[in-house]
């Protein structure tokens, strides 16, 4: 195949934060031809790195991760100018993207009815906090709200029954939800080849929450009494838990068929004798009997380093994770073999690698990651595009209309 399946697909992320343009970031992957379109003052993701409690850096690390290979304007949707120019964008667009809430686009004339009437052909894709119908379809939320709250995900995944809610970390939530709103786009584009005919696409974040809990909140529809869910040293097995090395690196064990793996990891651990032990004899033994597994596998892991163990659980086959800090991720070459940690596109920018979105299809080369725009950077040029004149742009700069290009 040559080329990539979206060139010559034009679209606009007419969104912030992270969920909607993490959609048409995954189309710039493929060859798209994106255009961001913010507000002046720009899209308030972009001083999101400078918020309480987040990593300190001297350049916008979030910005890069999720608006890489866009083209960006900034726009005063408010002003009739601004107005005009956005429909001349929807006029050749194939995929519009946005997550203003639905009385915004109501007051701006960004409704799917409005823009179909300047394109039958474009897919409109719109993200909720809380779904497009009911009484809370207007409401803000956010993936801390909306998505980890809402959908039980803070409440379940606490370390112990009587500990706080657990906090998300940012995007956690976002980044999946833009993938749904991806698929749901393709799913769009595809309906257009058959029909010819544009569509109104959507997801939302409370959906992807239930989805992304969707085997706890199924029994829970199933009138099944969810149990809490213990702390690691009460948990309901030793053999799917996780512990800690002598050098203080944890990991996680997963012997979904303890059966299967049984002897195998008592091999890998030097403990042979544990299966002589009626407590540990078999899988039913061991479930009754699992809180003094852990004891005994604690200090069995404790004897070792991580280093020690991993080679050892490795060769006998055994499933397991190591449990990664952020900072382990760059020297991790897996990330790399799997295409998640990938190549930036450009030189003199501030790193040399970015993370890649997890969609793959063979004989496609994604696009190497451009820098992402800075505010306001094409107006002019896209404004060109669209038969403007640099006195039109020039008066609509003056007026507000368009604000011109700023860098951190």
């Amino acid at each position: 195949m040559t080329g990539r399946i979206f060139d010559g697909l034009k679209v606009l992320d007419v969104a912030s934060f992270i969920a909607g343009p993490v959609a048409a970031t995954y189309m710039a992957d493929f060859g798209a031809e994106v255009i961001k379109v913010e507000a002046p003052g720009g899209d308030p993701y972009r001083r999101f790195d400078r918020g309480p409690g987040m990593p300190a850096a001297d350049f916008d690390y979030s910005w890069l991760a999720d608006n890489r290979s866009k083209r960006g304007i900034c726009l005063d949707l408010k002003h009739e100018d601004g107005q005009a120019i956005l429909r001349k964008l929807v006029a050749e667009a194939d995929v519009f993207v946005t997550n203003f809430p639905l009385p915004v686009r109501d007051k701006l004339k960004l409704t799917y009815e409005d823009l179909k009437a300047v394109n039958n052909r474009l897919i409109y894709a719109s993200l909720t906090a809380y779904g497009e119908e009911g009484p809370e379809a207007a409401k803000t939320g956010f993936d801390s709200t909306a998505l980890w709250a809402r959908s039980g995900l803070m409440h379940q995944v606490k370390t112990s029954p009587d500990a706080a809610p657990a906090r998300s970390v940012p995007g956690m939530g976002d980044h999946p939800t833009g993938t749904a709103m991806f698929a749901s786009i393709a799913m769009a584009l595809y309906q257009r080849e058959k029909t010819g005919e544009g569509s109104h696409v959507s997801t939302s974040l409370v959906a992807n929450g239930a989805w992304s809990n969707a085997v706890y909140l199924q029994a829970a529809l199933a009138g099944a009494e969810i149990p809490p869910r213990p702390h690691r040293d009460d948990w309901f097995t030793g053999l799917s838990n996780h512990y800690q090395c002598r050098d203080g690196r944890w990991f996680i064990l997963a012997l979904v068929s303890e059966d299967k793996y049984a002897d195998r990891f008592f091999t890998a651990i030097e403990r042979l004798d544990l299966l002589d032990d009626p407590r540990f004899r078999d899988s039913p033994a061991r479930r009754e009997n699992a809180q003094a597994l852990i004891r005994v596998l604690d200090e069995v892991f404790r004897q070792k380093d991580w280093a020690d163990w991993q080679p050892l659980l490795e060769e006998h086959g055994i499933p397991f994770g190591v449990i990664n800090q952020p900072e382990d991720i760059p020297s991790d070459r897996t990330f790399v073999d799997a295409g998640a940690v990938v190549p930036v596109g450009y030189e003199g920018g501030p790193v040399d690698r970015t993370i890649g979105t997890p969609v793959f299809m063979r004989g496609q080369d994604k696009v190497p990651p451009q820098p992402p725009p800075s505010m306001g950077e094409h107006n002019i040029e896209v404004l060109r595009e669209l038969g403007y004149d640099d006195a039109e742009i020039a008066r609509m700069e003056a007026a507000g209309v368009l604000q011109k290009r700023e860098t951190r």
